[in-house]
């Protein structure tokens, strides 16, 4: 993997703003201004992380995001003129791990892109629940950033791998929406009970993909909690 940011936007002012900010954060970057050229840097050296705007010409950013994750879980952060609720909701649905939207504060951007990395790559303190976590057939390695199932890989974004380690470290305990937003976010990022339900229906359709249909159930009016096939047997 490459260590720098990819920046995928058609408008320069845009794409110069971006970099300026994440340099002086101390991140090198790359650039793509639409999502073919997106698609061919990606090819050429998966970045760390992608800063992706939606409403590129051609190929759009959702296309771009749905066609990485056919084969990566690299991080990616949608950027979007566009502040319609479902627009957010199907961005981090295929597969985004954040969304911003334009006009935005290069800090605010900044200060996201520092929380998913941290969250994806570090820094990982090392008391007894950050090892591997057994349920069932369920494996997660959070140093690692794995989750497989009867052995096979889940292709989990960070997000939602946040939420299933917080369901998994506390198997039995219902969890409401507002400890998966902080398990998720850091507590440093908003987001609607909407974005939440989003998240934990990937996890499930990923989970139901390799045989377990009932990887987290619902406890309605309360939240979440691991199920049976995450359980011990």
């Amino acid at each position: 993997m490459d260590r720098s940011i990819l920046v995928v936007d058609d408008d320069p002012h845009i794409r110069d703003v971006i970099r300026f900010a994440l340099g002086k954060a101390g991140h090198a970057t790359r650039v793509a201004r639409d999502g073919d050229e997106a698609l061919a840097e990606f090819g050429r050296a998966p970045p760390r992380l992608i800063v992706l705007d939606v409403g590129l010409p051609g190929v759009d950013g959702l296309e771009v995001c749905r066609r990485v994750r056919r084969t990566s879980d690299v991080p990616i952060l949608f950027l979007s003129s566009r502040d319609e609720e479902i627009d957010r909701v199907l961005g981090l649905e295929i597969g985004g791990d954040d969304y911003v939207t334009k006009p935005f504060s290069p800090r605010e951007l900044v200060a996201r892109v520092g929380i998913i990395l941290r969250r994806t790559e570090g820094p990982r303190p090392a008391p007894a629940e950050d090892g591997v976590l057994r349920r069932g057939r369920l494996t997660l390695d959070p140093p690692r950033h794995t989750a497989t199932f009867d052995g096979a890989a889940v292709p989990l974004t960070a997000v939602e791998f946040a939420i299933l380690r917080a369901l998994a470290v506390r198997p039995g305990y219902v969890l409401d929406r507002d400890r998966l937003m902080d398990a998720a976010y850091g507590g440093r990022v908003a987001v609607s009970d909407r974005t939440i339900d989003s998240h934990v229906r990937n996890v499930r359709a990923k989970l139901a993909a390799l045989g377990c249909a009932d990887v987290i159930e619902t406890v309605h009016g309360v939240g979440f909690r691991l199920g049976p096939c995450g359980s011990p047997t």
